[in-house]
Formats: structure tokens, C-alpha cells, sequence
């Protein structure tokens, strides 16, 4: 039987009420507090104290201290008036006690349910919150990413007509330079008639006139004239016999390729965004969670870095595919069956894919002779594939209904 501690003391005012409950030299880690609006008890074994208040407390807004071998409470009264006695009269009666005890651990559990209730919602609602904030920086992102294609796309249009009327210019240029050529020809041709109508006219006088005077007379002079040359530009200063015209022609390529990159690139561009692999994988992703038009462009944009990934080909033909785009699925697939070559059995996987893409691009197409062309190239890569054969007999059976009919 645990021991009932009676010696503990109590104040009051209107409002508040303190009760100081001495913990006999147990330590404060072996001290149970349980608290209601009607009910308290404190145990420290081997001791034991219960309190049946007279009148209910606010029990949420109430504290309870430990320290220097007491507990002391601080009691929020809900009457605001003095109590003239500390416990209910139901001290006297232990049916009502135990009543009074059950009820309060019924309310004391109902309160604990009630704050783990508020703590899920409000957890949920940080949550959501949370994915909210997740899902307006995600859109962000996007409409960055759109207004950076625009910009692109302006830009690019741009330079166009910024070089459409360079040409122009230099169209001008070129007719204006030939027109005074042709005009400097014309002079000079009218000049030479009229030397030689002058020199007809001296011969004929010349026949009328003495020896001596035509000995007198010496040979006519001799014509004068201007010629135009005019050299091919070149962009090396060597003269063309002394060059390598394809190590040339080689170079130059690969300085408007670099060029291009550069071009392509902006300042507002991540590391990762200028990085043709990195944007096949988040093209890939895109394509995972059905973006396909997202997809596209990421690999646009890695194919602009860097012409030669096959596999950006082959994944943008499966995304024009899948968009019913299949003249651009065609275009996508064959450009890269172009790249994967020699045929080894280390790129087998990616020409299958691009065969059978292709193909049915073609069949969507209704020319089913190409199509099975293509899925017939897939099948010698991989010959033990029941599916593509049995797509292939399928494409034959209707070439040969549309030929008997």
C-alpha cells in the first residue's frame, strides 16, 4: 500500500490557486504527475497524493514545478472566486472517488487524442504546404525555361534577318561593282571604235599623200586598253596551289561548329544545362512521366550542344512517335542509324530501336513495304525476338491482302 502524503500546503487568491506537495527526498525522475480540471495526483513510491479539487481548473493553461524537493502547482481557477475549501466533499465517499478518478483519465485520454489529432493535421497541413511551395517553384522553373526558349528563338530569328540583309547588302554590292565594271567595258570599247574610225581615217589619207609623206607619217600607235581581274576571296592568306583544300574546308567547319555552341549558350544557363549529356537524362525523365513535348525540347537544345549523340535522336523520334509526329519520327531515326555506325554488337540495342520506331512510323504511315523493311532489319539483329516476328508476318499479310485486292 503506497504511503498517502498529507502534508503538503495550499494558497490562494480569485484566480489562482497553489498547492506545494513535498517529495520526501525522492528524486524528481521517479515523480508521476497526472492533472485534470477536478483531479490530481502525484507518485513518487512509495508515496502517494491524490487531490479531488472543489471547484474545476483551467487544466490546459495550468503548470506544475519540480524543485528543491517539492512539486508545486499553479491552478487556474475557472469560478475567478476563493474557495473555502481546498477538496470536494467526494473524499468521503470511495465510489465516488473512483468514479471521479475514471472519469478524469477518460477526459485525460480524450484531450491526448484530441492534441495527437491537431498534431496530424497540422503536420498534413505542413505538408501540403510544403508540396504547394514544391510545385510553385517547379512552375517557376518552367516558365524560366519557356521565356529562355523564347529568348532563344527570338534571338536566333534575329540574327537571321540581321544576315538576310548583310546578303542583301552584299547583293547590292555586287551588282553596283559589276554595272561600273560593265560600264568602264562600255567606255573602253567606245574608245577603241574611235581610235580605229581615226586610224581608217589616217590610212585613207595616207594613200592620197607621197611616199615621203607616208614614210614621214611612221607606223600608227600602238592601242591602249584595261583589263579587270578579279580573284576568288579565301579566308587563308596562302595562295590556292600552295593549300590543302580539305584539311581547309575540315577546319573551318569545326570553327562555325564552335561558333554555334557558343552562340547557343547564355550567361543565365546552369553548368548541368550546358551539358548535351546531362539534358538527355533530364529529357529521359521527361519522358518517363509522359512529357513529351518537354522532352523534345531538352533534347533539341542537346543536339544544338552536340549533333552527334545518336541517342537523343533515337529518344526525341520515340517522343515524336508518341505524339503521332511520324515524318519527324522518321527523320529522328534514320539520322541516328546514320551515327550508329559500323554496326557492332555493342550499339545492336539502339539500331533495334530505331528500326522498329522507323518502321512503325511507317506503318502508321500506311507504307507498310518500308515499314517491314525496317522490322525485318530489326529481326537480323535480333533474331529470337517472337515479338517483332510476329509484328513482321503481321505487316506482310496486310501487304499481301492490299496486293490481291
Amino acid at each position: 500500500m503506497p504511503l498517502i502524503v498529507k502534508d503538503f500546503s495550499w494558497e490562494q487568491t480569485d484566480k489562482v490557486l497553489f498547492i506545494t506537495v513535498p517529495l520526501k527526498g525522492v528524486k524528481a525522475n521517479k515523480v508521476d504527475i497526472f492533472s485534470s480540471e477536478e483531479y490530481l495526483k502525484i507518485s513518487y513510491p512509495p508515496y502517494l497524493f491524490e487531490c479531488f479539487l472543489y471547484a474545476p481548473v483551467h487544466d490546459s493553461d495550468s503548470v506544475a514545478q519540480i524543485g528543491n524537493g517539492a512539486v508545486v502547482f499553479k491552478l487556474l481557477k475557472k469560478d475567478g472566486e476563493k474557495w473555502p475549501q481546498l477538496q470536494s466533499d467526494i473524499i468521503n465517499d470511495k465510489d465516488a472517488m473512483k468514479n471521479k478518478r475514471q472519469e478524469s483519465s477518460k477526459k485525460a485520454e480524450e484531450r491526448l487524442k484530441e492534441q495527437s489529432k491537431m498534431k496530424d493535421e497540422v503536420k498534413r497541413e505542413n505538408e501540403q504546404y510544403a508540396l504547394k511551395e514544391i510545385m510553385k517553384a517547379e512552375e517557376s522553373e518552367r516558365e524560366r525555361i519557356e521565356q529562355q526558349k523564347e529568348s532563344e528563338r527570338r534571338r536566333a530569328t534575329e540574327e537571321l534577318e540581321v544576315w538576310k540583309e548583310e546578303q542583301k547588302q552584299a547583293a547590292e554590292l555586287e551588282k553596283q561593282r559589276l554595272l561600273e565594271e560593265r560600264r568602264k567595258e562600255e567606255a573602253a570599247e567606245r574608245e577603241k571604235r574611235k581610235e580605229q574610225e581615226r586610224l581608217h581615217k589616217r590610212q585613207t589619207r595616207g594613200q592620197k599623200a607621197s611616199i615621203f609623206e607616208e614614210t614621214a607619217q611612221g607606223a600608227p600607235k600602238r592601242e591602249t586598253g584595261k583589263i579587270a581581274v578579279s580573284f576568288t576571296q579565301r579566308q587563308f592568306p596562302t595562295p590556292e596551289r600552295e593549300s590543302v583544300r580539305p584539311m581547309e574546308d575540315e577546319w573551318l567547319k569545326k570553327q562555325a561548329e564552335a561558333k554555334r555552341i557558343i552562340e547557343l549558350e547564355d550567361e543565365n544557363l546552369t553548368e548541368e544545362e550546358r551539358n548535351p549529356v546531362w539534358l538527355r537524362d533530364k529529357g529521359n525523365e521527361f519522358f518517363k512521366a509522359g512529357n513529351y513535348e518537354a522532352a523534345v525540347n531538352v533534347y533539341s537544345h542537346a543536339l544544338r550542344l552536340n549533333n552527334t549523340l545518336y541517342s537523343c535522336y533515337s529518344n526525341r523520334a520515340a517522343c515524336h512517335l508518341k505524339m503521332r509526329n511520324f515524318f519527324k519520327c522518321i527523320e529522328d531515326a534514320s539520322r541516328a542509324l546514320e551515327l550508329l555506325v559500323p554496326a557492332v554488337p555493342q550499339n545492336a540495342d539502339n539500331r533495334l530501336k530505331c528500326h522498329v520506331r522507323r518502321g512503325t512510323a511507317f506503318c502508321q504511315l500506311e507504307m507498310y513495304v518500308e515499314g517491314l523493311q525496317d522490322y525485318e532489319a530489326a529481326l537480323k539483329i535480333d533474331p529470337n525476338n517472337e515479338q517483332l516476328r510476329a509484328d513482321s508476318e503481321k505487316i506482310r499479310h496486310i501487304i499481301q491482302t492490299e496486293t490481291v485486292s
